[in-house]
This record gives structure tokens, C-alpha cells and sequence, in this order.
């Protein structure tokens, strides 16, 4: 029996003691046992999914096209690998696509000559199988690597080797991030092509009435997707009087409560601007002030040289530079300019450090709350005096952070503790969160990561 068939053989066993597990349930747990099983649990499930990828990657590599109806797949009735995988393991096409994807890029492969070749991305690979790796992770630094295909290959393993290690610590979405950071430093030149590309597919439609209701969608480039989050965060926030509120809502709401759920309050904020829109006249529109403004951030050299990439509120994909440029004479986008360090330089031509703009420098610094895994925008956030105010620290940028309200009551009244190092904060977590008490780096600054 090989090695491989005799790990497959005992997998019956590992079942049984999760199912033995599932059963128990977690009632029964204290706090520290119910976050160490979640996180072994997680652990487990990382183990899992590898091995899912990599049985789809076999599955897809028997059922290549070449090989015609001797393929795998073919043979059992299916026209294509991930036809086969949706079948016997009832997940989505979509997720069955994933896998296959994943298992194309983290195979072992073959020369010519049948002599064995590493994996097109051997560190996620590597990541994968020892279960430091999600699948969540694994699949956008395949994503964003892969569109950077222009970079030298050693560039391109260096990004890998380190998004790798990044995944070990952070969120997905982080990693998301990162990922895209990584895309822009090893390719530069292809900011452009994809912001036109982005824009070519940007649409909005409207279908038939069905039951008295019709239903809308369509997709934004980041431009605009970055106006229409602004507009919805700035006038949903949790501190926001309600706005655009019935008569009978109206009756019913309060400064603290909105009858309406957050759909049917997006869907109010989005419809009362276009209605504000349309009334406003065309002999009058010069006249009215930017209702949402945009922070559009970039680096120095880069806008001098006319190259590489800025981040607008709020929007994972970077636009190019080109783009910032064109942006800058646009009322509601501001351009925020950063030094070589990531510190801010100016905010327009006119507006000096004030108050708003040192809680529009630390948006750009924190990118919303700093929590870890949290996704709160700036404008929902309080700025915290890191030392606090009473016992003499300063209302400057050096000692304060962006914190939702939950999370400002939480480091008030928790273990949590919170410092800053060369203008940036670190969180230390309780012991019994974290048992080596590591102080970590936050803040979500893509172009400090360009940098």
C-alpha cells in the first residue's frame, strides 16, 4: 500500500472524532476552552481543504482535454473536471472552480522529459499542506500574482514567499490587501490598462416589476464605488441622525434608533441623492457643495513621475496615478500627498492641518478602525488619544487612532493595550488570547506598503 492510499485509508478515523466532537457540542466549554477548540477546529479545517485542493487538481489534471473520453471525467459522465467534483461533492460550481483553480497552481509538475518541476506557486503549496494556509488566502495571492505575470519570476517568488508568511498572522482580507499591494510594486505599468478595463465593464440595469417590486444591480468601477461607500458611510454611520426616513418612520425613530434595516436605509440614502440630483437645476449646480468627498491617497515621487498607483476610501483595487491626476480637479475627491515615510504633506492647496484634516490623515494612516478584522470605514470611527488626554497626551497625529465605537469600548474596558512606535499603533493582546503577549503593527496604509 502506498503512502498516499494508506492516508486516505485512515481518514475514516479522523472522522469519526470529529463527528464525536460535533456532537459534543460547545456549551459546555469555559472561554478559554471554546477560542483554543475555535481556532484548532480552523486549524483542522485548513488541513481539510488542502487536501480537497489538491484531490481537485488530480481530478482536473485525469480529466485534461487532451486525453478526450479517456479523461477521468468524461469516463463518468461529465464533460469537465469541475462538472465532476460539483457531482460527488455537492459544493457550488463556483467553489468546485475554486478548488480546481488552486489545484492547478499548487500541483507538482512534469517536464517533457517526465523529469518533476515544482508548483507554479510552490510557497502556497507548501502553505497549504501544512494547514498555515486557508483557502480564502491561497486563492487571492494566486489572483493577484498571477496578474502580475510581467514581473521577473524571482520577484514574483519573493511576493509569494512573503504573503505566505503574512497569511500565518492575518485576516484574509488582509492578505487581500497585501496581495494587491504586491500586484502594484511588481507591476507598475499595468495600473492603467486595468482602471480602463475596470471602467469598460461597469454597468447598472433595471428589471421588469414582479409583485410590485423591481430589481436593480450592477457592478462599479473603483472610482465609483468608492463615491457610492462614501455617500451610504457617511449617512449611515452609528453616530448619523437617521436621514431620509418616512412619515411613519419618522414617528417612530429616535437619535438612537432607525426603524429601518440597513438595506432598506442604503436603499433611502442612494434614492434620496439621485432625488437631490435631479431637482438640483443646471444654473445652480456649480453653486452647490460636494455632498460626499473622496480621499484619494498617493505617493510624492509617484505623482510626480506620473507613475504607479493611489488607493481611493474604502476600495481594495488601487487606480493608477493617471487616474489620481484626473480625480484632483474633481470637487468630490480631495488628493492627499505622502512623503517618503507615509507622512502626510498636504491636502489639497488651501486646507492647512486642522482638526478634520488630522482625522482625514489618520483615515489615510489607519484606513478605519485598526482593529484586527475589522472593517469599519473612517468615517464611522472615533479618534482615540492612544495617551489618553487627562493624563497629558497630545491631540496630534502621533498619538491618536481610528477606533469604531465597539471597539473603543472594548480597549477601554478590556486587557487590550495600545501603543504607538514611529507614529504607527501597535495592539498587545491579553494572555489568554495571545500566550507570548506579541506586540502587532496595525493600520491598513496600502500606499505605506507600496512604499
Amino acid at each position: 500500500m502506498t503512502p498516499a492510499l494508506d492516508a486516505i485509508d485512515r481518514l475514516g478515523e479522523a472522522k469519526s472524532l470529529l463527528a464525536a466532537a460535533a456532537r459534543a457540542g460547545a456549551a459546555g466549554l469555559d472561554d478559554s476552552a471554546l477560542v483554543l477548540a475555535a481556532s484548532t477546529a480552523e486549524e483542522l479545517g485548513r488541513l481539510v481543504d488542502a487536501l480537497r485542493v489538491q484531490l481537485a487538481g488530480e481530478i482536473d489534471e485525469r480529466s485534461r482535454y487532451e486525453l478526450g473520453r479517456d479523461g477521468l471525467a468524461q469516463r463518468l459522465g461529465e464533460t469537465r473536471a469541475v462538472h465532476l467534483i460539483e457531482k460527488v461533492t455537492l459544493v457550488s460550481s463556483r467553489e468546485a472552480a475554486r478548488r480546481v483553480r488552486l489545484g492547478r497552481a499548487t500541483r507538482a509538475r512534469f517536464a517533457l522529459d517526465g523529469s518533476p518541476l515544482p508548483a507554479e506557486f510552490s510557497a502556497v503549496s507548501a502553505g497549504l499542506a501544512d494547514g498555515m494556509l486557508g483557502l480564502d488566502s491561497a486563492a487571492v495571492i494566486v489572483q493577484h500574482l498571477t496578474q502580475a505575470d510581467t514581473a521577473p519570476r524571482e520577484h514574483r517568488d519573493r511576493a509569494e514567499h512573503a504573503l505566505v508568511e503574512d497569511a500565518a498572522s492575518m485576516s484574509a482580507d488582509l492578505v487581500a490587501v497585501r496581495a494587491l499591494v504586491w500586484r502594484e510594486a511588481l507591476d507598475p505599468d499595468g495600473a492603467e490598462p486595468r482602471d480602463e478595463d475596470l471602467r469598460r465593464r461597469r454597468q447598472f440595469w433595471i428589471g421588469q416589476e414582479v409583485n410590485g417590486l423591481s430589481k436593480f444591480g450592477g457592478y462599479a468601477d473603483p472610482v465609483n464605488a468608492a463615491l457610492l461607500k462614501a455617500a451610504l458611510a457617511e449617512r449611515s454611520g452609528p453616530n448619523v441622525q437617521p436621514r431620509f426616513l418616512s412619515a411613519e418612520e419618522l414617528a417612530v425613530a429616535t437619535n438612537t434608533r432607525d426603524p429601518r434595516t440597513t438595506d432598506q436605509r442604503n436603499f433611502d440614502i442612494v434614492m434620496g441623492l439621485i432625488t437631490a440630483g435631479i431637482r438640483s437645476s443646471e444654473s445652480t449646480r456649480k453653486s452647490m457643495r460636494s455632498l460626499t468627498t473622496v480621499i484619494a491617497v498617493v505617493n510624492k515621487k509617484d505623482l510626480e513621475a506620473g507613475t504607479g498607483v493611489g488607493w481611493l476610501d474604502d476600495v481594495a483595487e488601487p487606480v493608477s496615478v493617471a487616474t489620481i491626476k484626473e480625480l484632483a480637479c474633481d470637487a468630490g475627491v480631495r488628493t492627499l500627498v505622502l512623503g517618503d515615510n507615509g507622512e502626510p504633506l498636504y491636502l489639497g492647496r488651501t486646507e492647512r492641518l486642522h482638526s478634520r484634516a488630522q482625522r482625514l490623515a489618520l483615515a489615510v494612516r489607519d484606513g478605519g478602525c485598526i482593529w484586527s478584522g475589522c472593517h469599519a470605514p473612517p468615517s464611522w470611527c472615533h479618534a482615540h488619544h492612544v495617551k489618553e488626554y487627562r493624563d497629558g497626551g497630545l491631540t496630534d497625529i502621533d498619538n491618536g487612532v481610528l477606533l469604531c465605537p465597539a471597539h473603543h469600548h472594548a480597549l477601554h474596558a478590556s486587557d487590550y493595550e495600545l501603543r504607538m512606535v514611529n507614529g504607527r499603533p501597535e495592539l498587545r493582546a491579553p494572555a489568554w488570547i495571545d500566550a507570548g503577549r506579541q506586540w502587532k503593527p496595525l493600520g491598513k496604509s496600502r500606499v505605506t506598503m507600496v512604499a
